[in-house]
Protein backbone atom coordinates (compact mmCIF):
# COMPACT_ATOMS: atom_id res chain seq x y z
CA UNK A 1 0.00 0.00 0.00
CA UNK A 2 1.45 3.89 -0.98
CA UNK A 3 1.42 6.09 2.01
CA UNK A 4 2.22 9.30 -0.24
CA UNK A 5 0.76 10.71 -3.40
CA UNK A 6 2.53 13.43 -5.00
CA UNK A 7 0.55 15.85 -6.77
CA UNK A 8 2.66 15.95 -9.31
CA UNK A 9 1.71 11.99 -9.96
CA UNK A 10 -1.97 13.22 -10.46
CA UNK A 11 -3.41 13.24 -13.31
CA UNK A 12 -4.77 16.98 -14.50
CA UNK A 13 -8.06 17.07 -16.18
CA UNK A 14 -10.97 19.51 -16.73
CA UNK A 15 -13.82 18.33 -13.78
CA UNK A 16 -18.08 18.40 -14.95
CA UNK A 17 -17.84 22.15 -13.44
CA UNK A 18 -15.10 23.48 -15.65
CA UNK A 19 -12.24 23.56 -13.15
CA UNK A 20 -9.09 21.66 -13.56
CA UNK A 21 -9.09 18.86 -11.33
CA UNK A 22 -6.68 16.81 -10.24
CA UNK A 23 -7.89 12.98 -8.02
CA UNK A 24 -5.74 13.25 -5.09
CA UNK A 25 -6.88 10.63 -2.86
CA UNK A 26 -9.97 8.38 -4.52
CA UNK A 27 -10.59 5.14 -2.61
CA UNK A 28 -12.05 3.80 -6.00
CA UNK A 29 -9.19 4.48 -7.87
CA UNK A 30 -6.10 3.83 -4.87
CA UNK A 31 -6.48 0.51 -2.95
CA UNK A 32 -7.46 2.95 0.51
CA UNK A 33 -9.71 2.67 3.10
CA UNK A 34 -11.84 6.14 3.29
CA UNK A 35 -14.76 7.17 3.17
CA UNK A 36 -13.79 10.89 1.21
CA UNK A 37 -12.31 11.86 -1.82
CA UNK A 38 -9.73 14.45 -2.28
CA UNK A 39 -9.37 16.69 -4.83
CA UNK A 40 -7.14 19.71 -6.11
CA UNK A 41 -8.67 22.51 -8.06
CA UNK A 42 -7.85 25.47 -10.41
CA UNK A 43 -9.69 28.04 -11.83
CA UNK A 44 -8.12 30.63 -13.82
CA UNK A 45 -8.71 34.52 -13.64
CA UNK A 46 -12.10 35.74 -14.60
CA UNK A 47 -13.15 32.43 -14.70
CA UNK A 48 -16.13 30.70 -12.54
CA UNK A 49 -17.24 26.74 -12.26
CA UNK A 50 -20.39 25.32 -13.83
CA UNK A 51 -22.97 25.88 -10.90
CA UNK A 52 -23.65 22.16 -9.73
CA UNK A 53 -24.84 20.45 -7.12
CA UNK A 54 -23.37 17.24 -5.01
CA UNK A 55 -25.60 14.70 -2.93
CA UNK A 56 -22.55 15.15 -0.74
CA UNK A 57 -20.98 17.20 1.29
CA UNK A 58 -18.15 18.97 0.16
CA UNK A 59 -15.43 21.06 2.28
CA UNK A 60 -13.20 23.72 0.18
CA UNK A 61 -9.59 25.24 1.96
CA UNK A 62 -8.73 27.56 -0.66
CA UNK A 63 -4.58 27.79 -0.85
CA UNK A 64 -4.24 31.02 -3.09
CA UNK A 65 -6.12 33.43 -4.80
CA UNK A 66 -9.29 35.38 -4.02
CA UNK A 67 -12.91 34.25 -5.19
CA UNK A 68 -16.94 35.07 -4.55
CA UNK A 69 -18.14 31.55 -3.31
CA UNK A 70 -22.15 31.42 -4.80
CA UNK A 71 -23.79 28.63 -2.32
CA UNK A 72 -27.68 28.39 -3.24
CA UNK A 73 -29.06 32.66 -2.36
CA UNK A 74 -25.86 33.74 -0.80
CA UNK A 75 -23.24 34.72 -2.04
CA UNK A 76 -19.30 36.09 -0.18
CA UNK A 77 -15.54 37.05 -0.79
CA UNK A 78 -13.32 33.73 -0.23
CA UNK A 79 -9.27 34.28 -0.01
CA UNK A 80 -6.32 32.23 0.46
CA UNK A 81 -6.52 29.91 3.74
CA UNK A 82 -10.27 30.04 4.63
CA UNK A 83 -12.43 26.86 4.62
CA UNK A 84 -15.94 26.68 2.96
CA UNK A 85 -18.27 24.14 4.35
CA UNK A 86 -21.14 23.16 1.37
CA UNK A 87 -23.93 21.33 2.49
CA UNK A 88 -25.73 18.39 0.49
CA UNK A 89 -27.76 19.26 -2.61
CA UNK A 90 -26.61 23.18 -2.53
CA UNK A 91 -26.41 24.40 -5.72
CA UNK A 92 -23.01 26.00 -6.17
CA UNK A 93 -20.40 27.75 -7.69
CA UNK A 94 -16.75 30.02 -7.09
CA UNK A 95 -15.68 32.88 -9.33
CA UNK A 96 -12.66 33.41 -9.20
CA UNK A 97 -12.24 37.73 -9.20
CA UNK A 98 -8.99 38.23 -8.66
CA UNK A 99 -5.82 38.29 -11.53
CA UNK A 100 -4.03 35.27 -10.11
CA UNK A 101 -5.03 31.60 -10.12
CA UNK A 102 -7.87 30.58 -7.64
CA UNK A 103 -6.24 27.15 -5.91
CA UNK A 104 -7.61 24.42 -3.46
CA UNK A 105 -8.44 21.38 -1.95
CA UNK A 106 -11.67 20.28 -1.51
CA UNK A 107 -12.71 17.23 0.24
CA UNK A 108 -16.20 15.56 -1.00
CA UNK A 109 -17.83 13.00 2.13
CA UNK A 110 -18.44 10.16 1.06
CA UNK A 111 -16.19 10.38 -1.73
CA UNK A 112 -17.22 12.00 -5.39
CA UNK A 113 -19.35 9.99 -7.77
CA UNK A 114 -20.18 10.88 -10.85
CA UNK A 115 -24.08 10.15 -10.39
CA UNK A 116 -23.98 12.06 -7.38
CA UNK A 117 -23.59 15.56 -8.97
CA UNK A 118 -25.61 17.47 -11.39
CA UNK A 119 -24.29 19.84 -13.84
CA UNK A 120 -26.64 23.10 -14.61
CA UNK A 121 -24.31 24.94 -17.48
Amino acid sequence: MKYKTSLGECVEFIAGDSSRLREILHPAKQKIKLRYSLAHFRVAPGQKTAKHALKTSEVYFLLSGRGKMHISNEEFEVEANDTIYIPPGEVQYIENVSKEELVALCIVDPAWKKEDEIIYE
